[in-house]
């Protein structure tokens, strides 16, 4: 949770950078964007020492740091395994290239689409994923297939060497122990939204 948080700060600084905000103090960032004071100090504090007394957080030294600490100070390459319809959105959407990560390889099972190019990202097919990986330098998944491919994708993965792999297939997923798996199901977050407008009905 800590480290979501960080990433809440820093796009929150990134916003306070662009409104020319050169200091501010974690109760301002806090009433800001609707954060806890206590618990921005907290999160910060264990970290570092990144304030300084009388005059609170530099916003653009601080925000160096938390995208240092997150692994934002660097370009990550991605692997995008399926594109389909949320593949493709996944691709095109330009947030991940801003925070630097770069989807550099596009992987699919259907013949059909090998070859294809996409904004000079060729569209590969999933056996060459191993050599890729080494070519590329690949240290990421992103993995947007149907729930029934979705573990075999996982393990061809683990074995290519990618160590990092974010899953938007739905159901019970396991990765290799030297691999972080962070699963996306949409229709649990939909169905969190339902609770609180049925709760809220009631």
């Amino acid at each position: 949770m800590t480290v979501r948080r960080l990433s809440v700060y820093t796009r929150c600084l990134l916003q306070l950078e662009e409104d020319g905000v050169k200091t501010i103090s974690s109760q301002e960032l806090a009433d800001r964007f609707n954060l806890n004071s206590a618990q921005v100090r907290k999160d910060l504090a264990y970290f570092g020492e990144f304030g300084v007394r009388g005059i609170g957080y530099y916003v653009s030294g601080l925000k160096a740091e938390l995208q240092r600490i997150l692994g934002l100070d660097r370009e990550w390459q991605v692997a995008l395994v399926g594109f389909g319809n949320l593949g493709s959105a996944l691709f095109h959407y330009k947030g991940f290239a801003r925070q630097g990560f770069r989807i550099s390889a596009v992987f699919d099972d259907d013949p059909a689409k090998w070859g294809r190019e996409i904004e000079g990202v060729a569209i590969l097919p999933l056996r060459d994923l191993p050599r890729e990986t080494k070519a590329r330098n690949l240290q990421i998944g992103i993995v947007a297939v149907p729930a029934e491919s979705a573990q075999g994708v996982i393990d061809k993965l683990a074995v290519a060497g990618i160590k990092a792999v974010l899953n938007f297939a739905p159901g019970r997923i396991k990765a290799a122990k030297d691999v972080r798996l962070k699963n996306v199901d949409l229709s649990i977050e939909l169905e969190t939204l339902s609770f609180y407008l049925a709760q809220a009905a009631r």
